[in-house]
């Protein structure tokens, strides 16, 4: 599979780049937390480390480190905005359970 991302997202990231003045796209990856076991980890990234998995969607490239691969293949990055709240948003249909707030997920 790949890790793709939405038109509102790649927009986002663009204008926020565009912004920032320097980087080559996000990265993408999960780290260890919550009460569900993982949660998502999204910065923007200035260089591409070695061995990292590049995704270009929409002119944006959205970085992966190969271990974090099989808790993500497939995610779908969105960014959302309802009312006054905006946010990203990931699609990952590798999630088997998500805990109460939101805050973290299950493979």
């Amino acid at each position: 599979m790949a890790i793709t991302m939405t038109e509102a997202a790649a927009r986002h990231v663009a204008r926020n780049l565009s912004q920032r003045g320097t980087g080559v796209g996000v990265r993408l990856g999960v780290k260890p937390s919550g009460c569900s076991g993982l949660s998502y980890k999204l910065e923007y990234a200035d260089e591409v480390t070695p061995g990292e998995l590049v995704y270009e969607v929409q002119g944006i490239k959205l970085l992966v480190d190969p271990k974090n691969l099989p808790f993500i293949d497939g995610t779908e990055l969105d960014y959302v905005r309802e009312g006054l709240n905006e946010s990203f948003r990931f699609r990952n249909p590798l999630e088997k359970d998500r805990c109460g707030c939101g805050e973290s997920f299950r493979v």
